[in-house]
């Protein structure tokens, strides 16, 4: 009988067995091991910092893009001018300072731990869990036709939900993460995409192009974060605000150029659709270089935010699993020990 077993694990596909080891055992994993594979030395405060900075940095240059648009405006015609000014500060207000305060007024996942945080971190998460679930099926029910979610998905989220069952809460919001959200996300990156290669191709003009690249950049990043509930850690969150300061800057640059009409006119009927350009997009859109380029700016950052919120999911569950009640039985095992040493010595010591 050893022998068969023997040969059955042999027979075990190498495929398999990768994936095995690279989930974690049920019970196996202790947060030393979590730590020592996935969490990097991190300064949580510098990070906050450097996240303010860029969204602050963000936010004058997109100050100062509009100003002198409104400035431009007013050159040429005073009321013009007046008009164009309250244009611009509320689009900084509704595309700007609204989606960002959104995006930092949503929770994340805790997942760069250590053996003291560990535990505080899975209740933090386990919370965060519950919320999206809850928010979901909140969506799902009241937004008619929202289309984001898979229905099916989000009825077992509910019983799952209501009965506190958190092994199926976890699988189905799992399943949907993997599947409808995926394919939604997918969705909005390609609409924003178009909009910031549509938009870029009709303006021709630098510094209005590098305003609609920061526009809607920050709203794809709301609404994907909006779409998955939760969003990128400050440390994540920074990178991503760098990516939309460099698309703004490459934009700016692009837009200072005389590129000219010159790749593919059938752009033009792929974005009819576009809120704020109606049919007539055929007709303006060349769909010149400088408005693909932006286009695809947008494109990777939106992969790359989604593909950080994956990234953190997935450790959020692997630390889930891990076991940190050992933290504590080893203090108190090391505090006896320690004792034990301390009376021993003090017995063999001579006596004064």
């Amino acid at each position: 009988m050893a022998k068969d077993k023997k040969k059955s694990v042999a027979l075990v596909p190498a495929a398999k067995e990768n994936q095995n080891a690279q989930a974690p055992k049920e019970g196996g994993m202790t947060i030393y091991e979590y730590e020592q594979k996935y969490v990097k030395r991190q300064n949580v405060r510098g990070a906050r910092f450097i996240l303010r900075f860029f969204a602050a940095t963000i936010g004058v240059f997109l100050f100062v893009l509009l100003f002198f648009v409104a400035l431009r405006v007013y050159e040429i015609n005073e009321y013009a001018g007046y008009a164009a000014a309250a244009v611009c500060l509320l689009l900084y207000i509704f595309l700007f300072l609204v989606p960002l305060w959104k995006v930092f007024h949503t929770d994340y996942f805790v997942t760069n731990v250590n053996a003291y945080t560990a535990r505080a971190a899975q209740k933090h998460n386990r919370k965060l869990r519950h919320d999206i679930a809850g928010k979901i099926i909140d969506l799902t029910a009241s937004v008619e036709g929202v289309g984001w979610y898979d229905s099916e998905v989000v009825g077992r989220l509910a019983i799952a939900l209501k009965a506190g069952n958190e092994q199926n809460l976890k699988k189905s919001l799992t399943e949907l993460y993997r599947g409808s959200v995926k394919k939604s996300a997918k969705a909005l990156i390609f609409r924003s995409s178009l909009k910031s290669a549509a938009y870029s191709a009709i303006s021709q003009t630098a510094k209005i192009d590098a305003a609609l690249v920061v526009f809607v950049n920050m709203q794809l990043i709301k609404d994907l974060v909006f779409l998955y509930g939760f969003r990128p850690s400050d440390a994540r969150l920074v990178k991503i605000f760098a990516r939309v300061i460099q698309n703004s800057l490459i934009a700016y640059g692009l837009g200072s150029l005389n590129i000219g009409h010159s790749v593919v006119k059938t752009m033009g009927d792929a974005v009819k659709g576009i809120p704020l350009l109606g049919t007539a997009i055929s007709a303006l859109v060349d769909s010149s270089v400088q408005g693909l380029a932006n286009g695809t700016l947008t494109t990777v950052i939106g992969y790359q935010t989604i593909k950080y919120l994956n990234d953190e999911y997935r450790l959020q569950d692997i630390l889930d699993g891990v076991e940190v009640s050992e933290t504590e039985e080893e203090l108190s095992e090391a505090c006896t020990e320690l004792e034990t040493e301390l009376k021993k010595k003090k017995k063999l010591a001579p006596a004064v």
